[in-house]
């Protein structure tokens, strides 16, 4: 069952920064990376199935290229992906060989995940690979992304796949112990926050950006991560990832890093919606009135343009907004089946009505539900 901290977990997805899996010097730590192996081979041996989702291919394919500085030219980095990520594979490989224990790579673009076809035949992979007794490991085929179906960071491509895998825990290995009130790095009084049932605005006010040189993820990202995971009815933990057995000390139940819980059970989005709601760039956003934000919250309903209070923003149909009630709190974000131009001129009025003046929109919803995560 979803959502325990009770007893074992059936699978887990772990995430594992750049900045936690590299020294200093930005070569791979295979210590931490062998240790790593370990705790997942423990898991293994008590029947707890694990996809591993690792970052570090740019990073490796710096230093396997004998490159100082990280490029700033999509085709070096795509250079770089492609050389690290043969080195962190076969660093992977090597270490659960000597365990007993078989991987496999497992690249994916958000392309993957947002078209049905090839979702399923996503999953249909994982699936064969995990009842195989294998380990996937996953990460972005950066070497072929474009910025419209790139993840961006690694933090939202573990949360859709943990999706996509039906996981019972997803837990990100970081450089951070956690959520903190504050800054821990210039407030000394900040607190660690050991469990969060919803990430709101101010919660998302307490994140600070990006702490490490070589990672692109920080704690929004993670929170964004984490918005999504709740309303997919997943739990989610970020912990200290060089902290001893922190990931079997998680999946044990252990109260360690931040867990964020759902506060009620919710059935699983499927990955398009988590898609959508961690869509890095929205184009526009949508403000609705009360009546409208209870059927989104409440009912799971599609939004009519009916409950559409104002349209900010410059959009095309299909893009990603943001819904927001009167008050500026985020409902949700999802896909728009109008232009912002149309969508302007239409707000407020019965489907009916729109039906009459504007034909091609007849029974058209501004964001079916199919489309919309909601928060």
């Amino acid at each position: 069952m979803k959502g325990t901290t009770q007893g074992k977990e059936r699978l887990v997805v772990a995430k594992v920064g750049s900045s936690t899996l590299l020294k200093a010097d930005g070569s791979l730590n295979k210590r931490y990376m062998a240790d790593l192996c370990r705790q997942i081979c423990t898991l293994l041996a008590e029947g707890t199935q694990v996809v591993l989702v690792s970052s570090g291919a740019v990073a490796a394919g710096m230093e396997r290229l004998g490159l100082a500085e990280r490029p700033k030219d999509v085709p070096g980095l795509q250079a770089c992906a492609a050389a690290g990520q043969a080195a962190l594979i076969e660093t992977y490989a090597e270490t659960f060989q000597d365990q007993g224990v078989t991987c496999a790579q497992v690249l994916l673009t958000r392309e993957d995940t947002a078209r049905r076809e090839s979702y399923l035949n996503a999953r249909n992979t994982f699936e064969r690979l995990l009842g195989l007794g294998c380990v996937p490991i996953v990460n972005e085929n950066d070497t072929i992304s474009v910025e419209e179906f790139a993840f961006g960071d690694n933090d939202s491509l573990g949360a859709i796949v943990a999706s996509l895998v039906d996981a019972s825990l997803y837990v990100i290995l970081s450089d951070v112990a956690g959520l903190y009130t504050a800054n821990p790095q210039t407030d000394p009084s900040a607190t660690l926050i050991p469990r969060v049932t919803r990430v709101d605005d101010e919660t998302m006010r307490m994140a600070s950006g990006t702490g490490s040189a070589v990672g692109t993820g920080g704690m929004t990202t993670k929170l964004r991560a984490a918005r999504a995971m709740l309303a997919a009815g997943t739990q989610m933990v970020v912990a200290a990832g060089k902290r001893t057995d922190v990931l079997l000390d998680v999946a044990h139940g252990a109260n360690v890093g931040t867990r964020f819980v759902p506060e009620r059970a919710a059935s699983r989005e499927s990955a398009r919606k988590l898609w959508i709601g961690l869509a890095g760039v929205t184009r526009g956003r949508l403000v609705v009135d009360d009546g409208a934000a209870r059927a989104l919250v409440r009912d799971g309903a599609s939004l009519l343009p009916v409950g559409v209070r104002s349209v900010e923003g410059s959009f095309g149909e299909g893009d990603i907004v943001d819904v927001t009630d009167e008050q500026g709190r985020l409902l949700g974000r999802g896909a728009v089946r109008y232009a912002s131009e149309d969508l302007d001129k239409v707000r407020g009025l019965k489907l009916e009505v729109v039906e009459r003046f504007y034909p091609d929109h007849a029974g058209q919803a501004a964001i079916h539900r199919d489309d919309l995560l909601v928060f």
